[in-house]
């Protein structure tokens, strides 16, 4: 386990959990501005990718409502760039996930702009599609990708989602009564029902 923090505008720590063994599968957690890789969705994903032999690179990035506000998401997304290159810089990967949740999409549509990410495969989980750069690079993006998005969720749009079906490199799928945590207002045993698909749905993908 290391665990760093880098120098920036806004120094940003990390934890890699690594495998025992050397391995050239990586992938990189975007968590939300308060759903962290704690939280159920990534926490479990955490899992699911460490026991199919993945290094896990968890971004623990956290705002306040103030710093969100404020927040550039150009300096947001070198930060986290930074904080990447810090991460792994004695490793060699070459097989890519990205698992970006909410506002670790704003980041994301810059990240892949890296060479490093051209092959990546994308999870976008509740993507923040009111953002002009995140539903951009969404629709234009040529990485393999699968959107997650529920239909109760504010960053549901329903006319943008509709031009997502035009990439063919995306996966889209709908939680009926999502909200942003993917889960169901109070109902807490089918929210249940839905990470367990959720995260299916991540398996296969």
């Amino acid at each position: 386990m290391t665990n760093n923090k880098i120098i920036g505008s806004k120094s940003i720590p990390f934890r890699l959990i690594e495998q025992n063994k050397e391995t050239n599968n990586l992938v990189i957690v975007l968590p939300g501005a308060g759903y962290t890789t704690q939280a159920p969705l990534l926490h479990f994903t955490t899992g699911l990718f460490y026991n199919k032999g993945f290094d896990v690179l968890h971004i623990n990035y956290t705002f306040s409502r103030q710093e969100m506000s404020a927040l550039n998401e150009r300096d947001f997304a070198r930060d986290v760039q930074l904080a990447i290159d810090n991460a792994i810089k004695d490793r060699k990967y070459s097989n890519y996930y990205v698992v970006a949740k909410s506002i670790g999409t704003k980041a994301l549509n810059y990240l892949l702009d890296n060479t490093m990410l051209i092959d990546a495969k994308v999870v976008w989980l509740t993507p923040i599609l009111q953002n002009d750069d995140v539903f951009n690079a969404m629709v234009n993006s040529d990485n393999k990708g699968l959107c997650i998005i529920g239909d109760k969720d504010s960053c549901f749009i329903v006319e943008r989602f509709e031009k997502l079906k035009n990439n063919q490199n995306l996966i889209l799928k709908v939680v009926d009564g999502g909200n942003h945590s993917l889960e169901l207002d109070k109902d807490p045993i089918k929210s249940i029902e839905i990470l367990k698909s959720v995260i299916s749905d991540i398996d296969q993908f």
